[in-house]
């Protein structure tokens, strides 16, 4: 857990350069509560992928595994469009998570390289026409991320156990706006019913393995789809929206991959 922020505590010594940045930071950004200013502890610190070219390749991948999926499901095509968009929207993270996990994805981060203090100063007022800052993941959310994943990995699922619980996220029934949602509701009940039937012969003694993987994958719906953007996506995609980008590879284009 990320520990009590000591970057603007009264007793710290300040630097005269961190004082003029500071300063020259409140007076371009209207004045801001040091609150709101960058945070500079260890765990809030923003971090970026330490190998983004070897890592967003092994994520596209996983992407296109993730799609190919659901383009492989007749029961997703039978559903009305719009609940396949609401769906594909809601569970796109989650699912691309598990693909994570099972491609057995590994990654490094490393703190963003923060842009010199006195070309800031020197260049303040300068850009102010230009793009806003891109948000970037912090250690904390990072690390949580691989918590779930390192969660997963004990569990050691069987290739099975991956497609019924797959389709478990996918189908959920409770996702608001939903045409066919009773429908929807029958097919998880039927991927969740095929997932305790295949545990039984693999672990016959692990009576709890059911709930504890269900109760572990409803962790991953907790990880924001920003985080996953911005960590894997962003360095490739630029300013393009990753929803649109799914929608285009699910329905319009085949074995297409991203390319960093």
């Amino acid at each position: 857990d990320c520990e009590r922020c000591q970057c603007h505590s009264e007793d710290k010594h300040t630097a005269i350069l961190y004082t003029l940045l500071s300063q020259n930071r409140k007076h371009s950004r209207g004045g801001r509560s040091p609150a709101h200013q960058r945070c500079l502890c260890h765990q809030r610190r923003t971090v970026c992928l330490r190998t983004p070219h070897v890592t967003c390749q092994a994520a596209s991948n996983v992407l296109v595994k993730t799609i190919s999926f659901m383009k492989n499901l007749p029961a997703f095509y039978l559903l009305p469009r719009e609940d396949q968009l609401l769906l594909l929207d809601s569970c796109w993270v989650p699912l691309f998570l598990l693909g994570l996990v099972q491609e057995m994805v590994t990654f490094e981060v490393m703190e963003t390289p923060a842009p010199s203090m006195l070309k800031k100063i020197l260049l303040d007022g300068q850009s102010k026409q230009q793009e806003p800052e891109r948000t970037q993941p912090t250690l904390a959310a990072v690390q949580r991320l691989q918590c779930c994943l390192n969660t997963f990995w004990k569990l050691d699922l069987s290739p099975k156990e991956y497609a019924y619980l797959k389709g478990a996220i996918l189908f959920n029934p409770d996702i608001p706006g939903l045409r066919a949602s009773l429908y929807i509701e029958s097919l998880q009940q039927e991927a969740q019913r095929a997932l305790h039937e295949v545990l039984q012969p693999l672990h016959p003694e692990d009576h709890g393995r059911f709930a504890r993987i269900l109760l572990i994958s409803s962790t991953l719906k907790s990880i924001p789809p920003t985080l996953i953007t911005d960590l894997f996506f962003r360095p490739v995609i630029g300013n393009a929206d990753i929803v649109d980008l799914i929608v285009e590879m699910l329905y319009e284009i085949t074995d297409r991959q991203l390319a960093p």
